[in-house]
Parts: C-alpha cells; sequence; structure tokens
C-alpha cells in the first residue's frame, strides 16, 4: 500500500518537473500573425503580451487610418490563436491529453 503511494508522489513530482518546463518553454516561444497578405505583423509573447507590430510603409496612408487599424486587429488575433494553440499543444504533450475542466486554468 506504501509503495503505490510512493510510485504516486514520485509520478506527481515527475509531471510537476514536465509542467514546470514546459512553462519555461512557453514563456520563451512567440507567436507572429499576420493580415493584409503579411503587410502587417503582430509577434505576441507565450505569455500572450504583444511584443512587436511590424507595418509596410505602403499601408501608412493618412486616409486609411481605419483600414490599418482593422489588419493590426485581425494580425493580433491570429497571434493570439497560435499563441493559445501552441500553449494547448505544449500542456497536451505535457498531460498526455487530459482535459481540464472548465475553469479551471493553468498558471499562466
Amino acid at each position: 500500500m506504501f509503495g503505490d503511494i510512493g510510485k504516486m508522489m514520485k509520478q506527481a513530482q515527475a509531471l510537476q518537473a514536465k509542467m514546470a518546463e514546459a512553462q519555461e518553454e512557453i514563456q520563451r516561444a512567440e507567436a507572429t500573425g499576420t493580415s493584409g497578405g503579411g503587410l502587417v505583423k503582430v509577434t505576441l509573447t507565450g505569455k500572450g503580451e504583444l511584443k512587436a507590430i511590424s507595418i509596410d510603409p505602403s499601408l501608412i496612408v493618412p486616409d486609411d487610418a481605419e483600414i490599418l487599424e482593422d489588419l493590426i486587429v485581425t494580425a493580433h488575433a491570429d497571434a493570439k490563436a497560435r499563441v493559445d494553440a501552441l500553449v494547448a499543444d505544449k500542456m497536451g504533450a505535457v498531460t498526455g491529453g487530459l482535459q481540464l475542466p472548465p475553469g479551471l486554468k493553468l498558471p499562466f
């Protein structure tokens, strides 16, 4: 009986170490989303923080500000989707595809 508990504790420690490693990888990761055929690029960190925006100079026309704003929002949404997919992929590899209950979030 106590051997089973010891085995479970070792498995829990191994899972915790894998989770910590995955969290570090996610924090170092970046994802770039694009819109307008690559004319606007938004780069986010693995934590979803905005790191960079790149705008092709051909889009910088004072009368077309609304189009540029829309392209930035779209590129950001694309980058966020890529970050979310990266996080899901990384955590799925650690948890073996175990789905977290609704409302339960990871600490990053």
